[in-house]
Formats: C-alpha cells, sequence, structure tokens
C-alpha cells in the first residue's frame, strides 16, 4: 500500500502539464487557463502536500490544466496564507488549507483576515480524528483513559500537534468536559508525537487517523475513539468521543481549497467546478480513501457558510476553555 511520504517521494515534480484537451468545447475547461499555482503552507511530505498533488494529478491528466505546487511553511500555515491573500486575483494563485485557517486568527492577531481576503472555493477532504494509546497499553477504552487521568491528577499525557493547534484546542474542551487533568505534550509534526506514541513516552495521541492508519493496521497501536460527530465510514467499528458521554466535544480535520478575496464570482465557480469534479471521480476517490481522506467536494455558499461557522465555534470553545492567546 502507498503511504503519503512515499507517493510524495515519487512525484517529487511540482508542475503538472499533461496535455489532454477537454472532451467537449462547452466543458469548464474548453479554454485551458494558464498554469494554476497551488501554495501549501505547510512543509512537504503532509496530508496537504499530497492533496494538492493528487487534485492536480487528476485534473491535469483528464483536462489538460497546469498545476505548480509551491510549499511555503511557516507561522503554522500563515506565511502561505497570507502570499496567496496578497495574490492577483484571476484564479491563477489558490491556497489548500485546513483548521488552522480559521483556528489562528482566533489565536494572535494576523497580517490578514482569512474571513474576507480569501474566499473559500471547496473543501476537498474531511480527515476523522483519532484518539489513540499503544497496543501494550491496559486501556481499552476513552473512558478508563479517563478514570485514570482522574485518578493520576496531571500524570497521564496526550501528544498532538501544537501548542494552538486544532487538536490541542480539542484536547482542552475534552478535559474541560471530563473534569481531568491531563498533560499536553505538544510535537512540531504528527511524526514524532506517533512515535513518542509508539515508543510509549506518552500515553495517548490525538490527531488525524491519515497519520495513525497504518500503525493501527498493524496492531502496533490501539484506537480508542475518533473526534468526528457521529461514527465516520471509515472507522464504523471504532466510537466517538461523543458516544462516551461528551457530545459537545468533537474534531474532524477538514481540508480546503481557497482563492484571493476579490476573485470574480465567475472564476470562483469555474474553480469550483474543476475541484469538485475531481474529488468525485471514482479513481480520485479511492486514491484518497486509501489514506484516510474521505472525499467531499463540498463548493461554494456551502463551503463558505461552514468556513464562517468554525471560525464562530473556535471562537466560542477557545473562551470557553479559557485556552491562552499568543
Amino acid at each position: 500500500m502507498v503511504t503519503i511520504k512515499t507517493w510524495v517521494r515519487r512525484h517529487t515534480v511540482a508542475i503538472f502539464a499533461i496535455a489532454v484537451v477537454a472532451a467537449t468545447s462547452g466543458s469548464a475547461w474548453s479554454q485551458t487557463p494558464k498554469t494554476i499555482k497551488i501554495v501549501v503552507p505547510n512543509p512537504p511530505g503532509g496530508v496537504s502536500d499530497l492533496l494538492a498533488r493528487l487534485v492536480a494529478d487528476e485534473i491535469g491528466r483528464k483536462h489538460g490544466q497546469a498545476f505548480l505546487i509551491e510549499t511555503r511553511p511557516g507561522a503554522a500555515g500563515d506565511i502561505g496564507s497570507e502570499a496567496v491573500s496578497r495574490a492577483a486575483a484571476d484564479g491563477e494563485t489558490l491556497l489548500i488549507n485546513a483548521n488552522p485557517l480559521v483556528v489562528n486568527a482566533n489565536l494572535r492577531k494576523l497580517n490578514f483576515d482569512p474571513l474576507t481576503d480569501l474566499v473559500p472555493i471547496c473543501q476537498l477532504v474531511r480527515a476523522p480524528t483519532a484518539l489513540a494509546v499503544s497496543a501494550a497499553s491496559s486501556y481499552r477504552t476513552l473512558g478508563e483513559l479517563l478514570d485514570s487521568a482522574r485518578l493520576q491528577p496531571g500524570s497521564l499525557t496526550l501528544a498532538s500537534i501544537g501548542p494552538g493547534s486544532a487538536t490541542h484546542i480539542a484536547f482542552e474542551a475534552l478535559k474541560r468536559a471530563a473534569k481531568v487533568d491531563m498533560t499536553f505534550v505538544p510535537y512540531a509534526g504528527t511524526a514524532p508525537a506517533v512515535s513518542a506514541l509508539l515508543g510509549e513516552h506518552v500515553t495517548s495521541y490525538l490527531g488525524n487517523y491519515a497519520d495513525v492508519r497504518e500503525q493501527a493496521a498493524a496492531g502496533k497501536l490501539r484506537l480508542l475513539a475518533t473526534g468526528s460527530a457521529t461514527r465516520t465510514e471509515l472507522l464504523p467499528d471504532v466510537p466517538t468521543i461523543a458516544e462516551a458521554g461528551f457530545p459537545s466535544v468533537h474534531i474532524e480535520v477538514w481540508f480546503g481549497v481557497f482563492a484571493p478575496g476579490k476573485t470574480p464570482d465567475e472564476t470562483q465557480a469555474r474553480l469550483a467546478t474543476m475541484l469538485s469534479t475531481a474529488v468525485r471521480s471514482a479513481d480520485l476517490k479511492s486514491r484518497l480513501v486509501l489514506q484516510g481522506l474521505y472525499p467531499t467536494g463540498i463548493c461554494g455558499a456551502e463551503f463558505r457558510n461552514f468556513v464562517r461557522s468554525q471560525y464562530e465555534d473556535y471562537r466560542r470553545i477557545i473562551r470557553e476553555t479559557n485556552f491562552p492567546a499568543e
């Protein structure tokens, strides 16, 4: 099975220029536009990088559209996001981002407004989150983990990316709802956090299911719960945090494409058609599911409303948990 890192290593060329002409003159790609640059505001090899390349490859092969994938990491995604917010609003520079886009705006002052300087085009996928422990751990349910945390205040640990990440905020919400004292251990990336769990240096881990999928399948990790509001199709046998008695606590990572804020409606519509058609294709859907990603293809006003609601939800949770602003 091809992993995220293996796939990226095999596809190191960032230009996707496949000479395939659109099937009909009336399609959204009847006049192939200039090369579209997709900015990935995270380091190479992560989910957003993989997703950008998979989508670009799919559209390029079928419609002759050329793409340039540019990674611009830094400041938890803010550097790349700000660059796109200031780019020409001509549909030729796009951003792929996730929950941090709206989380960061609630934690610190940014040099751009993600709700006005960027316009949501399409949500591409959802990525279920999972709370996991080592297979050697004695904890077999989330309830057992939390009961132990109550008996040993502050001694049990949870690893994730952070601080200030969406999963960090969700963890603080769970601590508050469950009335437990656990210690958050932040890591600069998912790989070292998962390695710490495998080495039993931490008690538990909360993050993207895609990042622990292989280890869980190999029997090295045990999934106690998912952060989805309801059980996910990818993990039908794993209960949710809500089922453990905390219905207000749920987190599901999403990835979407954004354009500069003043991008014309007509250009937005063309981009939305292009992207939604790609992620709904049978071939790409199967490739995404293998990576622990669930395709959605939610575009236009529905995605814009979703992003706004996410911004408001995180603002509420941050206030309720007294989460420290930066």
